[in-house]
């Protein structure tokens, strides 16, 4: 693994030369030379790559962790004994023999009724487990789990809820900020104010990483760990879906993304030719409009496009300190006037009338929801005579602004 305490002093360091750019140009009240701009260029690209080796180098040590240690409370009881990592692994044995199109025996089948998994389905509806697909075993399932949480920011930032079932989930929503008490003047009748209740509610969308057709060449060869490969790819195409759809979705036949439901706080008016279309006081309003009732906790953040960090980098405050400081510490975030800025680029771009950038408490403003039981389905008999066999992950997902004053978008100009 790359040290990333080094990488985090190289990129210290380019931020540095860049400033110096910055200042000297600001200085002179002038824009960039050509040169002077090839080499800011040059060292932001540089600042980028280093900061993706960093997330690389983090995200892989927080999976090898996760990988390290797996949750196998749904397969082994809690009883203490030494037992449950062999049961862990005859069950993940049983799966890769599965997986390699083997054919189950009555032991196999027992491992998995011992081990507490007795839903085992099968693609044509008949047959044995060659001619169909099982939900995924724990080890599977996790690593899935993860490869959908990086591979996106909403799941990782908002409140994610497990259900068993589909079914549509509701709950009461209520928003009595506006009304107020009163003073009472002797004998006189009290006036009515009705509290209003609402209700809010998450569906479970089916999405699907679509079909995967291997050869029996490439399964059976093991040039590498296979179903590694498998849950990654399948994660990774489920994952970037769940997150397009929590942050842009259109409500209609698919989850109402965060940013399409959330309440404009701040139109930009700044000079799309000077500042690209944001300026310091358009990010110390967008703070401000959150109401004070959000704004003291902890959880706020500022979520936006990578364009709009671009043009972040070259904005200071009022006394001249660079707005957007790089974290120098692992496990500490890059901040925005002192509030983690997290990177979203299924947001929009950088542009006209664009809702790039939004601000607060993602946790407490969105929910998602997910229907526990992410599944592989194998298809055998389907691509026989092509010598391949077809799989595909599913998982069924919904989500949803429960408190809409809990985050506020900022919205560029619509004139440049």
């Amino acid at each position: 693994m790359a040290d990333t305490q080094k990488l985090r002093e190289q990129r210290a360091n380019i931020w540095q030369q860049m400033q110096t750019l910055i200042n000297g140009a600001e200085s002179e009240n002038r824009d960039f030379t050509g040169e002077e701009r090839g080499t800011y260029d040059r060292l932001e690209a540089d600042l980028d790559s280093i900061g993706a080796r960093i997330d690389r180098s983090e995200k892989a040590d927080a999976l090898d962790a996760q990988f390290s240690h797996v949750d196998r409370s749904r397969v082994v009881p809690p009883t203490g004994d030494s037992s449950g990592d062999a049961r862990a692994e005859q069950y993940a044995r049983v799966f890769d023999a599965w997986l390699h199109g083997e054919e189950m025996t009555h032991d196999d089948r027992k491992a998995l009724r011992d081990l507490g998994w007795t839903d085992i389905k099968n693609a044509a509806g008949v047959g044995t487990g060659a001619a169909g697909g099982y939900t995924v075993p724990p080890e599977f399932r996790q690593k899935f789990v993860e490869t959908l949480k990086w591979y996106g920011p909403m799941l990782r930032e908002a409140e994610v809820i497990e259900t068993e079932s589909g079914a549509n989930l509701q709950w009461p929503t209520n928003d009595d900020t506006g009304n107020v008490g009163a003073i009472l003047a002797e004998n006189t009748q009290v006036t009515e104010q009705d509290v209003v209740i609402g209700t809010a509610s998450v569906d479970a969308h089916m999405y699907t990483s679509k079909l995967v057709r291997v050869s029996y060449q490439l399964i059976q060869d093991g040039a590498f760990n296979f179903p590694d490969w498998l849950q990654r790819k399948l994660g990774e195409r489920v994952g970037r879906i769940l997150n397009q759809h929590f942050t842009t979705g259109t409500g209609t036949a698919q989850p109402d993304g965060i940013v399409t439901s959330a309440t404009v706080g701040v139109t930009g008016t700044g000079s799309f030719a000077t500042t690209k279309g944001i300026g310091y006081d358009d990010l110390a309003d967008l703070v401000e409009s959150l109401d004070p009732a959000y704004g003291g906790g902890e959880g706020l953040k500022f979520m936006g496009h990578q364009s709009v960090r671009k043009a972040i980098r070259k904005l200071k405050d009022s006394q001249g300190r660079p707005l957007w400081e790089p974290s120098l510490q692992a496990g500490v975030p890059d901040t925005l006037l002192g509030y983690p800025l997290v990177l979203n680029n299924d947001m929009a771009t950088l542009e006209t009338s664009s809702k790039s950038l939004l601000f607060g408490n993602i946790r407490t403003a969105y929910v998602a929801r997910l229907v526990t039981g992410l599944t592989l389905l194998q298809l055998n008999e389907r691509y026989a005579d092509y010598l391949q066999k077809g799989f595909l992950g599913f998982q069924r997902a919904d989500g949803t602004l429960q408190d809409g004053n809990a985050v506020k978008v900022f919205q560029t100009t619509a004139t440049a």
